[in-house]
Parts: structure tokens; C-alpha cells; sequence
């Protein structure tokens, strides 16, 4: 038995907030609707979200992750270190300090909830959207 699934990743607190929902199958179109319904704590939506598929075989107990992709990013910019650095923005020390320590080339500033900025990694994409 095989089943696929969609995580959305919301702003939180300290960590993001998730929602898991079932989908058919991984459908980039489909999961940007399904990104529009949903709402977690204190009114924050979707940056992104990521597909995950599970398997469970006839002797087994329970299902397992059997496959995962990169986060789609719904809307964004993409930011190098050098640009970081050369926007001068006042608070970006600490964002500087981690991209530098944690060899993190890229990261993405989204805004379209309350603002997050996350590595932006090779299996990720950026996609374009409009909240």
C-alpha cells in the first residue's frame, strides 16, 4: 500500500507550524489550492511545502517514508551571501554570522505571511505566487 502526501510549512514561533493532508499524487498545481485553505496559529499561512510518499508492505506494522522532495517555495527572493552583505540591512548580522558558519549559499526571504528566511537548497524551487 502506497499513499502520498503533502506537508505545508507555515511560520511559527520557534519552529515552522505543519499541516499534513493526502493528495492523489504529487501535483504542484493541486498542492498551491490546497496552500490557499490553510490557516495556522495566530493567522499564518504557507511559505512552502513538500511532498512525502509512504509505504507500507504486507508484513509490516505501520507505514514508512519512502520518498521526500525538496520545499516548494510559494513566492520569495533568493539571496546569495554576497547580496546580503551588500544590502546593508540593519539586523542582518546574525543571518550573515549563519549563512557563514553553516556554508549555506542561498537563503529565501518570504513575506507572503509573516516573514521567514530559510536556506534555499539545490531540490528546492521557487515558485511564483500571489497570496
Amino acid at each position: 500500500m502506497k499513499k502520498h502526501f503533502v506537508e505545508f510549512l507555515s511560520p511559527g514561533t520557534f519552529v515552522s507550524e505543519t499541516t499534513v493532508k493526502p493528495i492523489k499524487k504529487w501535483d504542484v498545481d493541486e498542492a498551491v489550492k490546497m496552500a490557499r485553505g490553510i490557516k495556522e496559529r495566530h493567522g499564518a499561512t504557507p511559505y512552502g511545502f513538500r511532498f512525502f510518499t509512504r509505504e507500507r508492505g504486507a508484513g509490516d506494522l505501520d507505514s514508512k517514508v519512502v520518498k521526500t522532495g525538496g520545499i516548494y517555495f510559494l513566492g520569495g527572493k533568493i539571496l546569495t551571501l554576497a547580496q546580503v552583505k551588500a544590502r546593508k540591512k540593519a539586523g542582518d548580522g546574525i543571518l550573515i554570522s549563519n549563512m557563514e558558519c553553516n556554508k549555506i549559499e542561498r537563503v529565501i526571504e518570504n513575506t507572503n505571511s509573516w516573514r521567514v528566511t530559510l536556506p534555499f537548497r539545490d531540490e528546492d524551487t521557487l515558485l511564483e505566487f500571489t497570496p
